[in-house]
């Protein structure tokens, strides 16, 4: 899942509101690409999509229901170790500025509808039954995106991955099994995406749908445009817990894909560890 999530989010980095000319000219999976503007996030390299999604996969391997601290600690633990670019700026320079997990939760404003809190929520999918992952999807996400929306795009994401990870029923039972539990509608997107988490979530699941390889999986998430980064690396990262989507992507992603301390190989050792420790 995660090393999925990575590539999705990797090469989605360089196209995130990028021109749609840009997109088209560019989006052929051919290798990573420089965002014409976001130098700072090299080709290959991963954003906060990722990074949060560790935060996630280490506090559950801490305990299997963190409390609000220990999602503050590892949110701000991920960060301080390894700092990176991708976060919305305010997030970024707020993280920049926070001592540790109670000074998080002391100072942050968690009233925003975006993405942040969907996008680090596959890992939550592990979690023993559906009604376990939406309550403790939810207190995650709380903490920074304590909205109707932010809470329930996150859900979404993580129902879906419990779904595959736990083998409750095919590719094409998933939409039904979302939409008894989660209201939707889920798998209608269309244009491209804005920085809602409604919208990516959305898109994610649209295009995985539509799709039964990851190679075009990837394609058309970037093909969205807009935040395509969170679109590809949830889309990317559910495709991986699941067995009916061929993983034919160029082995160029996996190469190069970053693997520095918590790169590639992290990754594939974070994944070993939750499989052993929850099953899927």
């Amino acid at each position: 899942m995660l090393i999925f999530l990575a590539i999705g989010d990797a090469y989605g980095a360089g196209f995130e509101y990028a021109r749609p000319d840009w997109v088209t000219r560019h989006n052929d999976l051919s290798g990573y690409f420089q965002h014409p503007r976001h130098l700072g996030i090299r080709p290959g390299q991963y954003t906060d999509d990722t990074q949060m999604s560790v935060a996630v996969a280490e506090a559950l391997l801490e305990s299997g229901r963190p409390s609000r601290l220990q999602w503050a600690q590892h949110f701000v633990q991920a960060f301080q170790r390894d700092r990176r670019e991708g976060y919305a700026q305010r997030f970024y320079d707020f993280l920049l500025t926070v001592q540790d997990g109670q000074d998080f939760l002391d100072r942050i404003k968690p009233h925003s509808d975006k993405s942040g809190a969907a996008m680090r929520a596959l890992p939550l999918g592990y979690l023993a039954d559906p009604e376990t992952v939406l309550e403790v999807t939810a207190e995650q996400a709380r903490l920074t995106h304590d909205t109707p929306d932010g809470v329930r795009s996150a859900q979404a994401v993580a129902l879906s991955a419990h779904y595959f990870l736990h083998k409750l029923g095919s590719k094409d039972g998933l939409a039904g099994f979302l939409n008894e539990r989660l209201a939707g509608p889920w798998f209608d997107w269309k244009g491209p995406v804005g920085s809602a988490g409604m919208d990516s979530v959305r898109a994610a699941l649209t295009s995985f749908h539509h799709h039964h390889s990851m190679r075009d999986l990837l394609k058309e998430c970037v093909d969205w445009t807009g935040d395509v980064d969170t679109v590809a690396a949830v889309a990317l990262g559910l495709a991986g817990c699941c067995g009916e989507v061929a993983q034919d992507l160029p082995q160029v992603l996996h190469r190069d894909l970053e693997n520095g301390p918590y790169g590639r190989a992290y990754l594939e050792q974070l994944d070993g560890s939750l499989r052993q420790l929850y099953g899927g």
